[in-house]
C-alpha cells in the first residue's frame, strides 16, 4: 500500500508490477482489496494500479455527496500524480463501472481498453434513487453494519456464504471497515448518475464485459444487452459467481482478463 496526495487530499492504492498500466476500480461498498487475486495475476506483466476511491479504504472521506464524475476526476488526477501518461486499461467493477462512464466522457484519451465487470449502464429508477438516499441517511445514523446487512445477500451467489464462510466474512469485514460517511456520500452520488446507454455504440475501444452467472444486481440479461450495444465487445459469463465474480471465482476472472490483455 502507498498513499498519494492529490490536491492536498490523500488517496491509498496498491501500485504493483511493470508494463502497460491496468487501473482496477473497486465496487460499492468495498475497497481495493477486492482485487487482490487480480493484482497477483496481472502484475507479472502489467503495472497494476488499484486505488481506494474517495470515501473508501484508506482514502480521503468527503461527507455529503460524492458524484461518479468527481471520482472519475480523482482517478485522472491520481494517474497524473503517479506519472502515468500512456492510456490505461480501465477495469471497473460495479460502482467502478459507474465511475467509468464519466471517466470515458471526461478523460477519453486516457483509456486504451475497457473492462466492465458486473456493472450497469442504466441510471437508477426514481424508486431506486430514493432507496439509495434513504440508505445513506440510515448508514450515517446507525453505522456501516446497515450497509453490510443489506448488501451481503446481494453480493454473493445463492448458497456461496454457506459454502465459503471465509469469503462472506471477508466481504462483510471490508464493508464494516468503511467509513459510514463514505458509504453515504457514494450512495447519494450513485443516485444522481445519468444513463450511459447512449454512449455504448460510441466507446471505440476494445471492451471486455464480465458477468457472474447468478448476479442479482447486474444480471446476465442486462449485461448481455449492454455488450451487444458495444461494437466488438467480448462477453464472458463466470459460472457459479454472483455479483462479486472477481472474489468468488478469481481464476475464471483472471483468465478472462489475461486473455483480453494479450489480444492484439
Amino acid at each position: 500500500m502507498t498513499s498519494v496526495v492529490v490536491g492536498g487530499e490523500s488517496f491509498a492504492l496498491r501500485d504493483e508490477g511493470r508494463g502497460p498500466a491496468v487501473l482496477l476500480v473497486h465496487g460499492f461498498p468495498l475497497d481495493h482489496t477486492m482485487w487482490d487475486a487480480q493484482i497477483e495475476a496481472l502484475s507479472s506483466r502489467h503495472r497494476v494500479l488499484a486505488p481506494d476511491l474517495r470515501g473508501f479504504g484508506g482514502s480521503v472521506v468527503t461527507p455529503g455527496q460524492v458524484t461518479m464524475a468527481r471520482m472519475a476526476d480523482d482517478l485522472a488526477a491520481l494517474l497524473d500524480a503517479l506519472g502515468v501518461t500512456e492510456p490505461v486499461t480501465y477495469a471497473g467493477f460495479s460502482m467502478g463501472g459507474y465511475v467509468g462512464w464519466p471517466f470515458l466522457r471526461q478523460h477519453r484519451q486516457r483509456v486504451a481498453r475497457l473492462v466492465l465487470c458486473d456493472t450497469r449502464a442504466v441510471a437508477d429508477t426514481l424508486e431506486a434513487a430514493q432507496g439509495r438516499r434513504a440508505m445513506a441517511d440510515k448508514v450515517e445514523a446507525e453505522g456501516a453494519a446497515v450497509a453490510a446487512d443489506a448488501m451481503l445477500p446481494k453480493l454473493l451467489a445463492p448458497g456461496r456464504a454457506e459454502r465459503d464462510p471465509a469469503l462472506a466474512q471477508r466481504v462483510r469485514a471490508m464493508i464494516l471497515a468503511t467509513d459510514p460517511r463514505g458509504i453515504a456520500a457514494a450512495q447519494r452520488g450513485m443516485a444522481e448518475r445519468t444513463d450511459a446507454r447512449p454512449d455504448l455504440p460510441l466507446l471505440g475501444v476494445p471492451t471486455l464485459v464480465i458477468v457472474g452467472e447468478h448476479d442479482a444486481i447486474a444480471t446476465r440479461g442486462e449485461m448481455s444487452a449492454l455488450a451487444a450495444e458495444i461494437p466488438g465487445a467480448r462477453l464472458v459469463e463466470v459460472r457459479g459467481a454472483g455479483h462479486t465474480s472477481p472474489m468468488e471465482e478469481p481464476a475464471a476472472v483472471n483468465a478472462a482478463l489475461l486473455g483480453f490483455l494479450r489480444a492484439p
